[in-house]
């Protein structure tokens, strides 16, 4: 599962001993609530169906396929359904392709979800050779899913605006600099990218 509260409050306390900007805005946000879910299949599949829609409507799309075919939408039961059926439910062409990937690589055995590798390079490696999955979801399903404790998502927006925010820069860093950043609170930067997500338009800061 997720990092919890008390992992949460443990990594934080350890950045904001070295980083007093960290210090200055745990003292104004307070610490974050944990994100968690869950580990396997199911998680990964939502994110495919949650990609460019709003929580509403994966949720209806979610709640149609179950209906079709079952709860939890077995891996071998999406692959055998028929492609109108399917996007009856609203999935689209290019997400039934995401979703079969998904499903081929656990019905075969060739990616186990229950036993990523523990490096987390490697383990991401392994999330992105589904299709439609890419770098930043592998990131957050290993962070939000896993708790790996390290998990840094520098491409995405929201924690490049919080760094921007945080740290006093004078622009947003992009990716790259956001890695440099981030460097000297390893190893507790999922805790750090938790942290970014809670103060982005938090108007206590």
């Amino acid at each position: 599962m997720g990092l919890s509260a008390d992992a949460l409050k443990r990594g934080l306390d350890a950045i904001a001993a070295k980083e007093p900007a960290i210090a200055r805005a745990l003292e104004a946000a307070g610490y974050p609530e944990p994100r968690i879910r869950p580990t396997g299949y199911a998680t990964l599949l939502r994110t495919i169906v949650g990609q460019q829609v709003s929580v509403a409507a994966a949720s209806a799309v979610w709640a149609r396929l179950e209906n079709l075919l079952g709860p939890g939408i077995a891996p071998e039961a999406l692959l055998a359904a028929d492609f109108e059926a399917l996007r009856a439910c609203g999935l689209s062409r290019q997400k039934q392709g995401y979703a079969r990937s998904l499903c081929e690589l656990v019905s075969a055995g060739t990616l186990d979800l229950e036993n990523l590798p523990e490096d987390d390079e490697e383990a991401i490696a392994q999330l992105v050779r589904i299709k439609g999955i890419g770098r930043w979801s592998a990131e957050v399903y290993l962070l939000f899913a896993e708790g790996r404790t390290d998990i840094w998502p520098a491409g995405d927006l929201a924690v490049q605006a919080g760094l921007h925010k945080l740290l006093g820069l004078e622009a947003r860093p992009d990716e790259k600099e956001a890695r440099v950043l981030a460097e000297r609170w390893r190893p507790h930067r999922g805790a750090a990218a938790i942290f970014t997500w809670h103060c982005y338009n938090n108007p206590a800061l």
